[in-house]
């Protein structure tokens, strides 16, 4: 019994230990975390990666996103893209970190990944708004009005007034031959932006 007594109160203490050690990693990485916007703000993005690399730990999703961002803007791709990829490999379900790793994959014009990053994130959130909008004007670029049709239309049924939406839609229904719809969608952009010069064009086209 006295044993068992023992062992119990070793167990706590070992429990207790790893609390007070997790609340000092916390405290730790508050303060590299702080240290490292401030500098961020400065436009001193090696300062602030090399604030955030005090605190390492290759586990920790905080830490990588962090990394893949602070790295992106460093203008250093290859490395954003792995603290990225670390990332997701950590948290799967992260669209955060999907968007983030686009951003280093497409400054690398690797455009093919970058659709397949997209897709990914509406296989989580089919109706997410950033992934089927940018999905739509990859398409729209690459002179493939239908597919871009079938996510900017979406898009409009999800958000009916929002400019963006609106705007990219209706130049995909005029480069489908659908004036009548475009002509609708322009309009409905300009009630949005009335001075928007790119929605005048295109109502000067259709007439």
């Amino acid at each position: 019994m006295e044993t068992l007594a023992r062992k119990s109160i070793i167990i706590a203490a070992l429990a207790l230990f790893t609390l007070a050690g997790t609340a000092q990693n916390y405290t730790k990485m508050r303060e590299a975390f702080k240290a490292s916007y401030t500098l961020e703000n400065e436009g001193d993005y090696s300062g602030a990666i090399d604030k955030v690399k005090e605190v390492f730990d290759e586990d920790s999703y905080e830490v990588n996103l962090r990394l893949g961002w602070l790295n992106y803007n460093a203008g250093m791709y290859t490395e954003s893209a792995s603290f990225y990829r670390r990332a997701i490999s950590l948290m799967p379900y992260s669209i955060e970190a999907k968007f983030g790793l686009a951003l280093p994959v497409y400054a690398q014009g690797n455009v093919e990944e970058v659709i397949r990053i997209y897709k990914d994130v509406l296989k989580i959130d089919a109706k997410n708004y950033t992934a089927n909008y940018r999905l739509g004007t990859i398409y729209y670029g690459r002179e493939d009005y239908t597919t871009a049709y079938n996510f900017l239309e979406k898009l409009v049924n999800m958000y009916p007034f929002d400019y963006d939406a609106l705007h990219m839609f209706g130049w995909t229904n005029y480069r489908l031959g659908k004036l009548r719809e475009a002509k609708v969608l322009f309009n409905k952009a300009l009630m949005n932006q009335p001075n928007d010069d790119s929605d005048k064009e295109g109502l000067e086209m259709i007439k």
